[in-house]
């Protein structure tokens, strides 16, 4: 059994990974400064599970939680790419400042290997698709810029310190505990929720554009393979499905799993955000034997069932962190 933290482990992917951790029998830690992750995330099952409320850009707090760890999963992030056009000093003190003050910590701490996540926007709008690790980065927002700055933080511990690192670069998360309500809502979580509610969905710019939509129980395969596979310190390694389907595309297939009829409201399209994406996980599958396991159309029929078990509860009307 080893010892594994967590960081932004009441989140979406982060509480996902945690879930999966205590089924496999590991030990976990979970730090959390729940601003925008959830306690409800971390009820039932994960009741028990150690819990160290404060932030990521707290090196004290980061000490105490990662105190015989084996392992750190870095979750925790300001992760919109709209939050940080509105609040671009936060983000970069969050993502890049809380990676370099994450890494100290491992490092002092002897933490075996640190496992980042990164973001498929540091790619921008890449010159040809689908998109390669060896690509040249060009971020569009201040958040694909905040988590460039982690990834070359992570490189440089693994070069000069000796803290094995892997940053992944997450294409579009979506499934189960993601939040649908915040202002940020990424599309699926807030078209589901519109379909439900009866209301229009929002649909920025014409829906034309593209994204390598990936279910969160592969990222979750793909941070527990980083961890602990040999040869793969000091890598960058794309995590998405290898597929892309538009906006339209989407909402249609929704509409379809849920038996609603759909009529968007197109707003503004909004900065920072790129046209098209898509991933090339084949070094991630000759490093870390990743391979994605869920279907789109499966990986969204899983998704409604989980929002339309949650319907009667406190999900649609807490408030993140209540």
């Amino acid at each position: 059994m080893a010892l594994y933290v967590v960081t932004g482990g009441a989140g979406f992917i982060g509480s996902n990974i945690v879930q999966r951790l205590v089924l496999d029998g590991q030990e976990v830690r979970v730090v959390d400064d729940f601003s925008s992750g959830r306690r409800d995330n971390l009820a039932g099952a994960l009741a028990g599970v150690a819990a160290w409320e404060g932030s990521v850009c707290d090196r004290d707090l980061l000490c105490e939680a990662f105190d015989g760890a084996d392992y750190v999963l870095h979750q925790a992030a300001v992760a919109s790419v709209q939050a940080s056009i509105d609040d671009p000093i936060r983000t970069d003190e969050v993502n890049a400042g809380g990676t370099l003050n994450l890494l100290l910590s491992a490092r002092d701490c002897g933490v075996k290997r640190v496992v980042y996540a990164s973001s498929c926007s540091v790619y921008g709008d890449p010159p040809e698709l689908p998109a390669r690790e060896d690509m040249l980065p060009a971020p569009a927002s201040p958040y694909a810029v905040s988590k460039l700055s982690g990834e070359h933080y992570c490189r440089v511990f693994n070069a000069a310190f000796g803290l094995e690192t892997v940053c992944l670069r997450y294409f579009n998360v979506y499934g189960p505990r993601q939040d649908p309500h915040s202002q940020y809502a990424a599309a699926v979580p807030a078209f589901i929720c519109a379909l439900m509610e009866e209301e229009r969905p929002r649909v920025f710019g014409d829906g034309e554009q593209s994204r390598d939509f990936v279910y969160v129980d592969d990222v979750v395969e793909a941070n527990l393979r980083a961890a602990r596979a040999r040869g793969a310190a000091g890598a960058v390694l794309n995590v998405g499905s290898g597929e892309k389907h538009s906006v339209n595309e989407l909402l249609w297939l929704l509409a379809k799993l849920m038996g609603r009829a759909v009529e968007p409201e197109h707003c503004e399209a909004r900065p920072g955000e790129v046209r098209h994406s898509q991933a090339d996980v084949s070094a991630a599958r000759r490093l870390i034997g990743y391979k994605p396991q869920v279907s789109f159309e499966e990986g969204l029929r899983r998704t409604v069932e989980w929002y339309e078990g949650k319907e009667a509860t406190t999900f649609f009307v807490a408030g993140p962190g209540e």
